[in-house]
């Protein structure tokens, strides 16, 4: 089968490869704005690469492409705002139209649990959506988008409701922030909010385990789910496992500094302080975390450490 990976040179895209080369044709977009290519050059010999700008017409590249993973899009909710939701919008409607005139027979898409905004916990994929971040919000937009093409134009559509998605290649996020400001201050630790935002984390093994039990199971015309961990932990315990992890070049615990935050301890505007996603709609395909989320967190931990010089 003849796949395309927008953004494939990026954190989930990169993983997202070593699975689809194994038994596909793989075309990767990325213009390399976050991407990186040195996280795709080991499988350079079994794709094929471009770098090119999804603003632009797109469309002779997903020529006889059968599916479409969009990962493109702007991987910052702290850093989101009015410039880049209109602009992975449009990347979105690009890459909706290349596969409209293509007759692209599937594309799935990487969204978020921040499309729920404060919801209840356990928060299932029917709870009513109020995003409070522009990031939310260009994720919520996206979907409908989505949505809209797969219903009109015959193309089976899967949307991914993510939890905080972590491990190989991340470089961005509170485990390689935390990393980060430790190589660069070893005495002291700043730490956004009141280190109490407690939310859920899964590996990106899991992640995208999951998203292929859903694509070779699920059969509606457009498939939402949400994907993450059965359980949570919050941002101190994330700095405390970090720590563990790094105290051989540490020598001794730096001191933790709390900014306080915004609104009740949050880590900015638009942050969502705690977040548990109800994934029994995806379990029920066969899907089953391998890690928690503290398990999860420390195999970042020492995977980031290790490739923190990239």
């Amino acid at each position: 089968m003849k796949v395309l990976i927008t953004g494939g040179a990026g954190f989930i895209g990169s993983n997202l490869i070593e699975k689809l080369a194994e038994k596909n044709e793989v075309i990767v977009i990325d213009n390399l704005s976050g991407g990186r290519k040195e996280f795709i050059e080991p499988f350079l010999d079994k794709i094929k690469f471009y770098k090119v700008d999804l603003l632009n017409n797109v469309n002779d590249y997903f020529s006889g492409v059968e599916e479409v993973w969009h990962l493109a899009a702007d991987p910052s909710v702290k850093d989101s705002s009015i410039q880049t939701f209109f602009r992975d919008l449009e990347i979105t409607k690009n890459v909706l139209e290349a596969c409209r005139k293509n007759k692209v027979k599937r594309i799935l898409f990487t969204s978020s649990s921040t499309v729920y905004g404060e919801s209840e916990l356990n928060t299932p994929e029917n709870c009513e959506t109020k995003p409070i971040s522009f990031y939310g919000g260009t994720k919520l937009s996206c979907e409908s988008l989505i949505s809209n093409y797969c219903s009109l134009y015959k193309i089976q559509g899967f949307l991914f409701r993510f939890a905080n998605i972590i491990g190989k290649n991340s470089t961005h996020g509170v485990i390689y922030d935390f990393i980060g400001k430790l190589s660069k201050n070893k005495e002291e630790l700043k730490i956004l909010g009141d280190g109490k935002q407690t939310k859920s984390y899964l590996s990106v093994s899991d992640c995208i385990n999951g998203m292929l039990i859903a694509r070779d199971k699920a059969k509606e015309k457009i498939n939402i789910f949400n994907l993450g961990s059965r359980d949570k932990t919050n941002v101190k315990e994330i700095a405390e496992i970090v720590v563990e992890e790094m105290i051989s070049s540490l020598q001794k615990k730096p001191k933790f500094k709390f900014t306080g935050g915004v609104d009740n301890g949050k880590g900015w505007k638009g942050d969502v302080k705690e977040m548990l996603l109800d994934i029994s709609k995806l379990q029920k395909l066969g899907f089953t975390p391998k890690n928690s989320s503290k398990e999860a967190v420390r195999e970042a931990v020492r995977e980031t450490i290790n490739s923190y010089q990239l």
